[in-house]
């Protein structure tokens, strides 16, 4: 293995073959590390195009996406005009050419592109980072209120909210052009700002990474940070957080209570605050007041229908299964629309089905997301190991469940045939069934 230092301040381990093991090791939690030319990255810069256009398509004329950032210069823009990816600029290039030649604004003070929960509007990207991350699981444990994933494009001059500081550790993936991340140890100023957009004064504090395609730059969530373009060149990125400061259990009670929506999961700190008694600190009561303390009563109405122990544990499996199946990626690529699968169709499962015991249901989870069956545990175990099979027919899967008329909009599918292939519909729908 080659390694080298960049001698800017504290400087930057350059290292030229990636291991998770050896990563762990050397840099998790400690400091930044950029490796060169990373081999089966996640990202492609046509997927990551393609996945713009649909995380940039907005239905209200008048509003950018709420998950979507658009700036020229400092300023943010609020209306969609002219600004978001278009299926006919054909790449992030023709994107940037169109805005030049559009705006002169665009020309003199750059732009930039920002897009949040970037991982949930392409599958095919999804799943492969899901695949890339697992490595890093393995050695320190799944995240359980789950990683995130931001596309950054333009010229901007530098980040658009100047220096900062995450509660996540990062790591950018590099594809088009150059990027220059700067770098402090601690924070810079005195002031209580929490950014800086003219950092000028600190600059003797920093220290500096250069990144370009195919390179993969990690550093960890103490590191104040701001990215800048190298020239006025055009740079594409896609970053993935790992949340590693400020954690709080009442963040997984948030997550394992409350019914989060896709929406509401692409602002990385959109629930952190929905449990507010759970969260707020604990006074003593007076002994001589009656009744619970006010954080208890504001906590208990908070959690509504969830004091019942029941519920709970049904919400827990749920979670729990949609959680590991995700991979620490949420939210998940929505699903695919069910289509028929005939008696005939050869299907096999090619990503792990997980399932649960529920209250009185067996729940069945693959690709994030999970469904209800009342099928019992000795025929699901089956069914999943057949489905682990280089493959079976639909109708072995069915033949020792009985018939009947199903209705679609039961909420838990019946333990019959037309019920079973239901199941396997909905499962191919997530993705998590194949035909051969």
């Amino acid at each position: 293995m080659t390694r080298t230092e960049l001698h800017q301040g504290h400087g930057v381990s350059v290292e030229e073959r990636f291991d998770w093991a050896e990563f762990v090791e050397r840099y998790w939690d400690r400091r930044p590390v950029l490796y060169k030319c990373v081999r089966r990255a996640p990202f492609q810069e046509d997927e990551v195009f393609e996945a713009a256009l649909r995380a940039t398509r907005t239905l209200d004329p008048h509003l950018i996406p709420s998950h979507t950032q658009f700036a020229v210069g400092r300023f943010q823009q609020t209306t969609p005009g002219q600004w978001l990816p278009r299926a006919a600029d054909g790449t992030f290039t023709g994107y940037g050419e169109r805005l030049a030649t559009s705006a002169e604004e665009v020309r003199a003070e750059g732009y930039a592109l920002i897009v949040h929960a970037f991982h949930g509007f392409h599958a095919a990207q999804w799943e492969r980072e899901r695949a890339f991350f697992a490595g890093l699981w393995e050695q320190v444990g799944l995240p359980t209120t789950g990683a995130i994933t931001t596309l950054f494009h333009g010229t901007y001059e530098h980040t658009p909210v100047g220096v900062h500081k995450d509660r996540f550790a990062t790591f950018l993936f590099a594809l088009q052009g150059r990027k220059r991340m700067r770098f402090w140890t601690h924070r810079p100023w005195t002031h209580a700002a929490t950014t800086v957009l003219d950092y000028e004064p600190y600059l003797a504090e920093s220290f500096t990474a250069e990144v370009e395609p195919g390179d993969l730059l990690y550093w960890p969530a103490s590191h104040y940070h701001v990215g800048e373009s190298v020239g006025k060149s055009m740079a594409t990125s896609v970053n993935v957080g790992v949340p590693r400061e400020n954690h709080r259990a009442v963040y997984d009670l948030d997550d394992l209570l409350v019914e989060h929506d896709a929406r509401s999961l692409m602002d990385p700190d959109a629930g952190l605050a929905r449990l507010s008694a759970a969260a707020a600190p604990l006074s003593v009561p007076d002994p001589a007041t009656a009744g619970l303390p006010p954080v208890f009563e504001q906590a208990l109405v908070e959690f509504g229908t969830y004091t019942e122990a029941s519920r709970m544990r049904d919400r827990a499996v749920v979670q729990s299964l949609r959680t590991w199946t995700a991979g620490g990626l949420r939210p998940a690529p929505p699903p695919d629309e069910p289509h028929p699968l005939r008696d005939e169709v050869v299907v096999r499962a090619p990503a792990r089905v997980l399932w649960g015991e529920s209250e009185g249901v067996r729940v069945c989870a693959v690709n994030g997301h999970a469904v209800a069956t009342a099928l019992d545990a000795e025929y699901v175990c089956r069914m999943l190991r057949l489905l682990d099979s280089p493959g079976v027919a639909v109708r072995d899967l069915l033949a020792a469940l009985p018939d009947d008329d199903f209705a679609p909009t039961d909420e838990t599918l019946p333990a019959s045939r037309s019920g079973a292939r239901r199941l396997l519909e909905t499962l191919e729908s997530f993705r998590g069934l194949t035909r051969l």
